[in-house]
């Protein structure tokens, strides 16, 4: 499967909480008994759906309750945004997977959010398997919380909103009060407080205002929270915080809110898969705009118990195909499981998630209310709240009552899913070592190019030896060369290089001149490459080596662009490598077609199209290994018939560089912009006949290769 490309820091948090979770857990501590016995399959207290289930299928959704009510005693958390801000101060700042003045909304970051928490091995159960780490706003990440399928879907949800302050809610039954809501003000229905609920916010301390100093140094806790269990037989018991800690103690290590926590145990315990299911909370999504944060559910009943998917991560193979790996809580309660490609497909892929076929008792599968959904946002209309469809997502958007158009999402995802077959898969892999090739001709310093050259190894290492009857050795005689050797993989925190923003190509030509001289004058003798790296605290081999030849005045000083604690150390660490050793492989190594240093930002369509009076002219299709530059911007001319909308995008490694995509028509009227901070940018081009122009400009970096696709 293809690994994650994204790296951000995170501070384990075990000693950090250890200390604190000890003394009050493992002693009951549910919920308040509210009269509403166990659900037999789900073993907890659940609320019935909704009884309107599809009437509220429209874009203004459920009306919710009087804004006004968030003031009320019960209310958990105060509304500070709204999920379609981009311009506000509290927009504008950056988070934990995006970049400050990122132009996106909070949706977007939620999505980011998913998509950046970074991959870690379970910690709790009879087996390991993979998982993710929580990232949190306060700059530490723990282990996910053993959860079930559903609680882990509406978890993440409920702890993004409160986190930023952003209005949340589901909606859920009683028979003697109507529709109960579950959200920022607390448990209410129409006529005020859900029965014996808490009054949240007078009941419970809030400490979001502490300090990064303050929490740092003795983050606050509620010994009540601590000691609450979601189950009675402890199947949410996280013992990697502390032997007697279940999810209460995980909510008071994630929460400065303490009423967050306890609304949690609350929430977790009253809802399931059939209130994601319900019209009421989430809508039915077209397959081709599935992204992190979706959910996906499996329904073969009516009434009952499903099973819950959050979709963890989103990937481009080219050829209109892409990967989606999925992630999901169980029962009994574990850390959520991170499915591969191969896995996930063959849950978008299933009749129970909302396919054609009926169950036992004539229903159809595709109207159960299962398949690929999103959570509805939020928003206030004339003094009350209401979850909607957004705006922007209603061009997505498929309706209850449209249950082919629903099962026909399985046939499209059959179609767009990978796995790639084998030979397709390598060429795309090898496609993607090229660009890091690429990127690393301009800047042989760059650490995060030679690490993605290395995932896509690993990648086509796997490959090979699954599916293609080829050792490593072999797939390194066949796809390795000198620079790979050269510019070997560093560990980043121990490798002053890794910091280093002023590399050129020029560097590069020196580098790779130095080490080609040196093996072809040992003679039949094999000597191992000089990696580019810091020896003996600097890189002078190389200096004097450019000297020597007259081209001492196009080496550059080694300085730092960022905080560099590594900057003091004498030898760069190289990473333990998994490749084949230069000297076993040296023939079938040097026995390459050479390939020239980049020149600039020259990439297949020269140095010319930097502006609109040179842009290229393409058509449909994917074009890879592009290179943009900060001194010049890449653009392109497009001619549509006016017969179809088409989709221009591009996929870049948003590390090495942000980038921003542009479209203007023929006179240069800006008629489209994707200015986001993740790895991909996409415009549309309408169905209108005509000459569009399209801009790819480097936000920040130096340079950054990328590929472009019209479809």
């Amino acid at each position: 499967m293809l690994r994650r490309r994204i790296w951000f820091f995170v501070l384990g948090v075990t000693l950090l909480f250890a200390a604190s979770c000890g003394e009050e857990g493992g002693n009951g501590g549910l919920v308040d008994d509210s009269g509403i016995a166990q659900d037999p399959e789900y073993g907890k207290p659940l609320l019935p759906e909704t009884q309107d289930v599809g009437k509220g299928d429209n874009v203004l959704g459920a009306k919710i309750l009087p804004v006004s009510g968030d003031n009320s005693v019960t209310s958990v958390w105060e509304v500070r945004n709204q999920w379609t801000d981009t311009n506000t101060a509290e927009a504008r700042e950056a988070g934990m997977a995006w970049g400050a003045d990122s132009g996106l909304t909070w949706e977007d970051k939620y999505s980011l959010w998913i998509r950046g928490m970074e991959e870690t091995e379970s910690t709790e159960g009879y087996y390991a398997y993979k998982t993710f780490k929580l990232a949190t706003p306060w700059g530490f990440s723990l282990p996910a919380p053993r959860l079930e399928s559903a609680e882990t879907a509406i978890f993440m949800r409920a702890t993004f909103a409160s986190w930023y302050r952003l209005p949340f809610a589901m909606a859920a039954y009683d028979g003697t009060v109507g529709k109960v809501y579950f959200g920022h003000f607390g448990i209410r229905h129409k006529d005020g407080k859900y029965r014996n609920s808490p009054n949240f916010k007078s009941a419970y301390k809030d400490y979001s205002d502490m300090t990064p100093a303050q929490y740092g140094a003795n983050w606050p806790s509620d010994s009540k929270l601590k000691g609450r269990k979601l189950s009675s037989n402890g199947d949410d018991k996280n013992s990697f915080l502390c032997e007697d800690c279940y999810a209460g103690a995980y909510f008071d290590a994630i929460f400065l809110n303490k009423r967050t926590g306890h609304f949690m145990v609350w929430l977790l315990s009253y809802l399931g898969s059939i209130h994601i299911a319900s019209s009421d909370n989430a809508f039915h999504l077209k397959a081709d705009a599935v992204r992190e944060g979706d959910v996906l559910l499996e329904r073969w009943q009516k009434q009952g118990i499903g099973h819950t998917l959050i979709v963890k991560y989103v990937d481009s193979l080219g050829s209109d195909r892409i990967e989606a790996q999925l992630a999901a809580g169980s029962m009994p309660r574990r850390q959520p499981k991170w499915e591969d490609g191969a896995s996930s497909k063959n849950y978008f892929t299933n009749n129970y998630c909302g396919g054609d076929g009926e169950t036992s008792d004539g229903h159809r599968y595709a109207s159960l209310g299962g398949g690929l959904k999103r959570f509805r946002q939020m928003q206030a209309k004339d003094g009350y709240w209401y979850l909607v469809v957004p705006e922007s997502y209603q061009d997505v958007w498929i309706k209850d009552s449209e249950v082919d158009l629903i099962a026909g999402r399985i046939e499209r995802f059959e179609e767009i899913l990978g796995e790639l077959a084998p030979e397709e898969k390598e060429a795309f892999l090898v496609s993607k070592i090229e660009e890091k090739r690429l990127h690393l001709r301009n800047y042989p310093a760059s650490c995060s190019a030679r690490i993605g050259r290395e995932e896509y190894f690993a990648d086509l290492y796997e490959l090979g030896e699954n599916d293609l009857n080829r050792s490593r050795e072999e797939t390194d005689r066949l796809y390795r060369n000198l620079e790979d050797y050269v510019f070997a993989e560093l560990v980043y925190d121990k490798s002053k290089t890794c910091c280093w923003n002023s590399s050129t190509a020029a560097m590069y030509e020196i580098v790779m001149q130095y080490n080609r001289e040196r093996i072809e004058g040992a003679g039949d003798a094999c000597v191992e490459p000089v990696v580019f790296k810091a020896m003996d605290g600097g890189f002078d081999v190389f200096k004097e080596y450019a000297e020597s030849i007259g081209r001492g005045d196009e080496w550059v000083a080694w300085s730092k662009d960022e905080s560099c604690p590594q900057q003091y150390v004498q030898d760069d660490t190289e990473e333990d490598h998994t490749w084949a050793s230069f000297c076993s492989i040296e023939e079938d190594v040097l026995n390459e077609t050479p390939v020239e240093p980049v020149d600039g930002c020259m990439d297949e369509f020269g140095n010319e199209n930097h502006s609109s009076t040179n842009a290229a002219s393409i058509s449909s299709g994917t074009f890879t290994g592009l290179v943009v530059c900060d001194d010049g911007k890449d653009w392109f001319s497009f001619s549509s018939d006016g017969s179809a909308t088409h989709v221009v995008e591009v996929a870049f490694t948003h590390a090495d560089g942000d980038i921003d995509l542009y479209l203007y028509d023929e006179d240069l009227n800006e008629i489209d912009t994707s200015a986001a901070t993740g790895d991909r940018e996409s415009v549309k081009i309408p169905a209108q006949t005509g000459v569009f122009y399209i801009e790819v400009r480097l936000y920040s970096g130096e340079s950054n290769t990328y590929s472009l696709s019209v479809e």
